[in-house]
């Protein structure tokens, strides 16, 4: 699979000075972690659960969580179960016969579902990338991992050892939140997943969670940034999760919530004029109208403060992240010069553009991670902004 893989091979030459490089189920959790991009929840008791996620797989998704615990009513857990063995079952079938859907992970409320599901899905659990962990902590996160370890033990008992289980932990629980208990909580949950580090894919952010103890919810015209105390946790996460150090991992960004117009208090936030260059006024009326240009803001925060991609529970929501996620033909140039072997001395240098510095040392971190980015959504064209990346990708 491949970002933007759903557009013409002439349109990507068009769009991308380097074109999104393929990756699959096979690649290294390195590789993965960056390239999850958009991560689309869809409720595990979907009907016709195989054919959406195919149908959001044609259209450019490349990784979703079929979920099991918030998104359905406790009562639903039984059916949802059952429903995921039939679903996967048929897109097992589909996938013998061609099929490529993404990466594909179910998020449990419990330990014990991992054992009892990897034993139910059978054959079709080589679909299944990993697992999502919810309200994760040291002391509830550990359960969950040994749970994998085992039931990964169990499968390849019986059958030819298949891939590694990652896992993507829940950020979300009221220790991490509450002041007084948030360090502890951090280098407890810390301790975990470095223990676990060759399952852990990424780090998962669960501000609504976070909101619904204070009994808040961000308007659309806010981003997650704007609410202190939000913004408080995710900067704690990052700071002693996400460092760029070797010893870090990648925090993906928040839920945005909406995706239906609203009555706006404030004025949008999308500048015209990067939409009148290319005559896509139409296309910036639609992001207004469905509430887009909140999500776009936050995206551009989410990177600002060391998050890569983004929880999303709608489709809409996927094309913008992925084409904010492309890197811009100046941010290629600025990591590549940063990263020259000539410059490991350090140094400053004027940027190809000429229009700021480049400091060696400092900027090498985000160098590495840029080009990173740039090995899995591309590097644009020169002349070629978020704007056109985004009306390429959407439906004809």
């Amino acid at each position: 699979m491949r970002h933007f893989g759903h557009v013409a091979p002439e349109v990507r030459a068009r769009l991308f000075h380097t074109e999104p490089g393929r990756f699959g189920v096979d690649s290294s959790p390195r590789t993965l972690a960056v390239a999850l991009g958009a991560t689309l929840y869809s409720p595990a008791t979907r009907p016709r659960l195989a054919d959406d996620v195919l149908r959001q797989a044609a259209h450019g998704v490349v990784s979703m969580v079929l979920c099991l615990e918030d998104s359905i009513d406790d009562a639903e857990v039984a059916g949802a179960e059952e429903n995921l063995v039939r679903q996967f079952a048929d897109l097992a079938r589909r996938v013998a016969a061609g099929a490529e859907p993404p990466l594909l992970f179910i998020r449990v409320r419990t330990p014990e579902q991992i054992l009892a599901l990897v034993r139910r899905l059978g054959p079709a659990v080589a679909l299944l990338s990993g697992f999502v962990l919810p309200k994760f902590t040291e002391e509830r996160g550990v359960p969950f991992l040994e749970a994998l370890l085992a039931a990964e033990a169990e499968r390849d008992a019986v059958a030819p050892a298949g891939r590694r289980l990652l896992v993507m932990p829940v950020l979300e629980s009221p220790e991490l939140l509450h002041l007084e208990t948030r360090a502890e909580t951090l280098a407890g949950i810390y301790r975990t997943v470095d223990k676990y580090r060759d399952r852990v894919l990424a780090l998962r952010l669960g501000v609504t969670d976070f909101c619904s103890a204070y009994g808040l919810r961000r308007p659309p015209e806010l981003t997650a940034y704007d609410v202190q105390i939000v913004a408080s946790v995710i900067a704690d996460v990052v700071n002693c999760l996400g460092r760029a150090d070797g010893t870090g991992f990648t925090v993906t960004g928040p839920v945005w919530e909406y995706f239906r117009h609203q009555e706006r208090m404030f004025k949008p936030q999308l500048r015209r004029s990067p939409f009148l260059e290319v005559r896509a006024d139409a296309l910036r009326q639609t992001l207004i109208e469905h509430d887009l240009d909140g999500l776009l803001r936050e995206v551009e925060l989410d990177r600002a403060n060391g998050l890569l991609g983004k929880t999303c529970i709608h489709p809409s929501h996927v094309l913008p992240v992925h084409a904010l996620s492309v890197v811009s033909h100046e941010e290629y140039c600025d990591a590549r010069d940063i990263l020259r072997p000539e410059r490991g001395g350090g140094g400053v240098l004027r940027s190809a553009y000429t229009n700021k510095m480049n400091e060696v040392k400092p900027h090498r971190a985000w160098a590495e991670r840029t080009l990173r980015r740039a090995e899995v959504f591309g590097v644009a064209r020169e002349d070629v902004g978020f704007v056109e990346l985004l009306a390429a990708g959407l439906p004809a």
